[in-house]
């Protein structure tokens, strides 16, 4: 998720975003209107319970978050719904970890000194995990702040998310919305480089019926392309996917998008197309699929 109009395209070379936008501002572009309903709890790290950030996985962020003091202190008595849970990073800076609902507390495991709360993990910027990164407030003892406090602090970074690697041609398979995913999101910077560099045949699959549909990517529009045009309709062009789509809009999404074989970029056109009409006599798509010639 990113805030506002931003999207992942519009992310710096330096991988991360830097401005004026407050956790309220975040906040609120994921539609929690209610402030009060928010507590931001900062944990540091200690021997005891996260010694390292290694050592911080999701399971003892949640075990640790959950056990608080029953001693009259900073924790509310009666904390809200929703906790956003943020590691030191450094001074005031602190990364987002992860957001929980409280479904309240665990009176059963109550101690003389701890209270353990029904923590449920949240899907609430869940996209922002180990990327967004504020500034705490002055007083860093103030480790539990509540939302219209919290609300206040200031946006320092927005990293990006890890790369993903390109797998090889022959491991390529994307469903509709990754094929989106992948000609968008700056993740995927290795994936457009490779099906840039390449012509190619390759075969859409119907989860639907089972048909398939082969074609052909070559001269100048390479793979990168041609699958553009895809993730844009859904049918790319193509008469007998347009037909289906016509017949249902949604219908890209049972598609699935592999490679069968590609060629350098010194690749004769007849090379090209002699290779897809193999793969449309070996598939028998014409018969059984949805290629029309």
């Amino acid at each position: 998720m990113y805030v506002g109009h931003m999207n992942h395209n519009d992310m710096p070379e330096s991988h991360q975003w830097r401005g004026n936008l407050t956790l309220g501002n975040i906040l609120a572009a994921a539609g929690v209107s209610d402030l009060a309903d928010v507590l931001a709890i900062r944990h540091t790290f200690t021997e005891e319970a996260l010694p390292s950030i290694e050592a911080a996985t999701p399971a003892r962020v949640l075990a640790h978050t959950r056990r608080q003091s029953a001693l009259r202190g900073k924790f509310p008595i009666n904390p809200p719904r929703l906790w956003l849970t943020f590691l030191a990073d450094g001074q005031r800076r602190s990364r987002f970890v992860a957001a929980y609902e409280n479904l309240g507390e665990v009176a059963a495991e109550r101690t003389d000194t701890l209270r353990f709360y029904d923590l449920r993990p949240s899907d609430l910027l869940s996209s922002l995990a180990g990327r967004l990164v504020v500034d705490w407030s002055r007083d860093t003892i103030n480790w539990a702040r509540r939302g219209t406090a919290a609300s206040d602090f200031r946006v320092t970074e927005i990293s990006d998310r890890d790369a993903v690697p390109f797998p090889g041609f022959d491991r390529v398979r994307l469903t509709f919305a990754q094929l989106q995913e992948v000609m968008t999101d700056s993740r995927y910077g290795s994936w457009r480089t490779a099906l840039g560099a390449v012509q190619g045949i390759y075969v859409i699959a119907d989860r639907a019926t089972g048909k398939l549909y082969v074609g052909k990517a070559d001269g100048s529009e390479r793979l990168l392309g041609r699958w553009r045009t895809y993730s844009e309709s859904g049918h790319g062009g193509n008469k007998g996917l347009i037909e289906l789509l016509l017949q249902d809009p949604n219908r890209a999404r049972h598609f699935e998008w592999s490679i069968l074989r590609v060629f350098g970029s010194s690749a004769t056109p007849d090379v090209v197309d002699t290779a897809e009409a193999h793969f449309k006599s070996t598939l028998m798509t014409r018969e059984f699929g949805y290629n029309e010639n």
